[in-house]
């Protein structure tokens, strides 16, 4: 690995010792003084909208000028109502519990020492992105919350955007009287990134939240501890036993409802015995939303007899999280193959079966291994916020300490913290 350069490990080294004095302060907040701080820091976004929206258009023309992907530019863009939707997730945040202090489990022992694990903050953690700007303000509220600094590394397509937030952010909290190095921007090329990546003893964790190159270079190149966040390769499989009506809506609607998420799904699993009355139907309408299919030989079967336009599905499609308006669909012989199909191909992050058969539900959420597993609903409500943990930092599908939606206690660590009266050991 090439040498970083010198300036950019300073640049971070300065950033990370100023958010490791702020984590410091931070952890000794109250809860009363952290959801205050929330409240205000939603109203100053709310109150700087036209800005924040006026630099997110300069970043969306820049993306437009480089060719970028449209489903890329949908998670860029920032209109006064998304801007008053991550002020809400902060105020969200703010009705949360507090994990800080929490007592995780506690015993007295039998020699009178007390023992209690307890929740604290982790101190420094790092997020590196790409062009999602919400993502700046969710993880500096739920990082405020759970007594962590956080420094930021946005991709360089939402700059100014991130720019805009984390201003308001820091001037909100400088005028509380607060550290405005909780909330830090990183800036910089890749070599700022790869100091970040390396600050080990400076800074504690690191989330990466993106596509699939980016975690893959965060987890592979960082000498911090890091907590996978994975891409969304998520399926929806309707089961012989379903019903037809809730497969149709739950599979549109994971879909098309905003297919440049993760949670949104990238293939459909139909049963043999009722693609004859479903596929059809939720081709013809998965089409009209716009929807490009790529298929099997039987479901393409089904689409030439619904007039349904459509390509043959190569072995690539199967592995692929299109975040775009695509999808590759397959007809399976039975529960099995189904299951087989997402071991082979699935991204551990969400699947779905629609069923009507409470034994082929309770086989497909023991056996599939994904982070979230949905039985009659869809994809789309892997989410912390609709998980009802307030504004998420990202969705996990490693297996080690977080997985799914992390919100607030996944922020944390613990202490084990022990009282006594003079006990010493024998």
């Amino acid at each position: 690995m090439a040498e970083i350069d010198p300036s950019a490990v300073e640049q971070v080294a300065t950033a990370a010792r100023a958010a490791r004095e702020a984590s410091r302060r931070l952890a000794l907040l109250s809860r009363a003084d952290k959801d205050a701080a929330l409240h205000a820091m939603a109203d100053a976004l709310e109150a700087a909208a036209p800005d924040v929206v006026a630099a997110n258009a300069e970043d969306l023309a820049r993306g437009r000028d480089a060719g970028m992907a449209q489903g890329l530019l949908d998670r860029l863009a920032l209109d006064e109502r998304r801007v008053h939707g991550v002020a809400q997730a902060l105020r969200d945040v703010a009705a949360l519990p507090d994990p800080v202090g929490e007592v995780v489990r506690g015993s007295t022992l039998a020699n009178g020492l007390q023992i209690r694990q307890v929740r604290v903050p982790m101190g420094v953690v790092g997020m590196v992105y790409e062009a999602r700007p919400n993502v700046t303000v969710d993880a500096a509220g739920l990082g405020l919350k759970s007594g962590n600094a956080v420094i930021l590394r946005g991709g360089s397509a939402a700059e100014s955007t991130n720019r805009a937030l984390v201003e308001v952010m820091r001037a909100t909290l400088e005028a509380r009287g607060l550290p405005a190095d909780a909330v830090t921007l990183l800036e910089g090329g890749r070599d700022a990134v790869r100091a970040l990546l390396t600050a080990r003893g400076l800074v504690d964790l690191i989330i990466p939240r993106g596509g699939a190159g980016l975690i893959q270079t965060v987890v592979t190149e960082s000498t911090v501890p890091v907590i996978e966040t994975g891409v969304g390769n998520v399926h929806v499989y309707v089961d012989a036993a379903a019903d037809l009506d809730k497969a149709l809506a739950i599979t549109v609607n994971a879909k098309t409802h905003r297919p440049s998420v993760c949670n949104a799904a990238e293939t459909l699993l139909v049963h043999e015995a009722v693609a004859a009355d479903f596929l059809p139907k939720v081709l013809a309408e998965l089409a009209g939303a716009g929807v490009a299919l790529h298929t099997d030989a039987a479901a393409g079967a089904a689409a030439e007899t619904a007039g349904v336009p459509h390509t043959d599905a190569t072995d690539a499609d199967w592995d692929t999280e299109y975040l775009a308006l695509e999808m590759a669909v397959r007809v399976v012989p039975d529960l099995d193959a189904a299951m087989e199909h997402i071991r082979a191909h699935g991204s551990g992050h969400t699947e779905a079966i629609v069923t009507e058969d409470r034994a082929a539900a309770r086989r497909f959420t023991a056996e599939v291994d994904a982070a979230a597993v949905m039985v009659n609903a869809s994809t789309r409500f892997t989410d912390g916020g609709e998980f009802g943990f307030g504004a998420e930092i990202g969705i996990s599908t490693q297996k080690l300490h977080a997985r799914g939606p992390m919100a607030l206690p996944e922020l944390t660590t613990t202490k084990w913290i022990v009282e006594g009266d003079g006990q010493v050991r024998a």
